[in-house]
């Protein structure tokens, strides 16, 4: 269980359907919504390195967050809430995000 003061990191996996769309409907909108959050981005990358399993994806980051609650509240936020839908419905073929407690 995490407190106030563990952060928590998200671990993102997407297939993007068509990257310089999703920059410009989603990337440039989203990135000042994690930093009002005050959630960095650790890495981001279209190119991981998959050493064990299969990654379906073409996009992999690394969020960090100041807590799980931070992280769950910026989930569930109206400002995010739009962006959410619309990566989820229109511009990804799949992806997963994982909270995963830090130390």
């Amino acid at each position: 269980m995490t407190d106030a003061e563990t952060p928590v990191y998200g671990l993102v996996q997407l297939d993007i359907t068509n990257p310089e769309e999703f920059m410009e409907r989603y990337a440039q909108y989203v990135f000042p919504i994690l930093d009002a959050w005050g959630v960095e981005m650790i890495a981001g990358s279209s190119t991981p390195t998959t050493k064990e399993g299969s990654f379906s994806g073409n996009w992999a980051a690394v969020l960090r967050f100041p807590s799980m609650e931070v992280a769950e509240a910026w989930y569930e936020s109206a400002d995010y809430e739009p962006y959410k839908n619309l990566r989820i419905d229109e511009l990804t073929a799949s992806g997963s995000l994982v909270f995963v407690e830090g130390r």
